[in-house]
């Protein structure tokens, strides 16, 4: 395990944490909207089998730097490249959910030259109206972060998972995020609008939406398979945070995909299961 960070262009300290082995491939790992790279716990036993999993805090989130403003989808994504060429790090794959996954589609049109292949979870090319998520910056910046538990739980979980308290340290995760680095990231969905720069994917990828997921419904990711032309569509049986309710069909479904598209590109290496 090996734990840092790296500055960006614009001085923002960006936190990451690398684990697996060191000569294995890089899957990297983008968290979402009120969490922090915690979240991809579920995940890190099966990914580490075969990948050297770099996993990082969104600016605005956990132990990265939270600046005062507006962030824009653009930002989030040179965030991501500043912090793989400061880990000297050429080709990896990428995996996102929700705000993780709008980098992604960012990424896959603005720097496909460093993605291999791309998971993009329950996540959306569009999450309007505007007016919506101004509401939440005014909510967020009168009351802090509190107000927006319940809603967020019933949100990101079923409700036999939420009762469970199964959903607890998630809900920890986004109690501490700094309002103002929320409220920044809030922006960035809020100006986003990928519809149709999307088309431009060409990168093989892997588009995983919830069937019970209130936040970005299952039309969004079948929204966004009709856009991108190598794509393939995963249906999970869970909410918004398909990766934390679901961990072991969550792992299967990206090991799977990645291990398939590793072999057309690597026909001489095998990778263990």
């Amino acid at each position: 395990m090996n734990e840092g960070t790296i500055v960006t262009g614009d001085a923002c300290q960006i936190a990451y944490r690398l684990d697996g082995p060191e000569h294995a491939p890089i899957l990297l790992l983008s968290n979402s909207l009120g969490t922090t790279l915690q979240m991809w716990d579920p995940q890190m036993e099966a990914f580490t089998r075969n990948y050297r999993v770099l996993r990082y805090d969104s600016r605005g989130h956990g132990k990265s730097d939270a600046p005062a403003g507006s962030y824009s989808l653009d930002r989030l994504g040179r965030d991501v490249i500043e912090l793989i060429d400061a880990l000297g790090f050429g080709l990896v794959d990428f995996c996102g959910l929700s705000l993780g996954g709008m980098t992604g589609q960012w990424l896959g049109v603005h720097a496909p030259q460093r993605i291999g292949r791309l998971v993009l979870a329950n996540t959306s090319a569009y999450m309007g109206p505007p007016a919506g998520w101004d509401a939440r910056i005014d909510l967020v910046r009168e009351k802090g972060m509190a107000p927006l538990a319940d809603a967020s739980v019933a949100r990101w979980f079923t409700d036999d998972f939420a009762a469970s308290g199964a959903a607890a340290s998630v809900v920890a995760m986004l109690m501490e995020t700094n309002p103002t680095g929320y409220i920044g990231c809030c922006a960035a969905i809020r100006d986003m609008d990928m519809r149709r720069t999307s088309t431009l994917i060409g990168l093989p990828t892997l588009v995983i939406g919830g069937s019970l997921d209130p936040s970005t419904p299952l039309s969004h990711s079948e929204d966004l398979v009709r856009a991108i032309a190598d794509s393939k569509l995963g249906v999970l049986a869970a909410a918004h945070l398909s990766s934390f309710e679901l961990p072991q069909a969550f792992n299967a479904m990206v090991l799977g995909f990645l291990h398939e598209h590793f072999e057309e590109r690597n026909p001489l290496h095998a990778i263990t299961s």
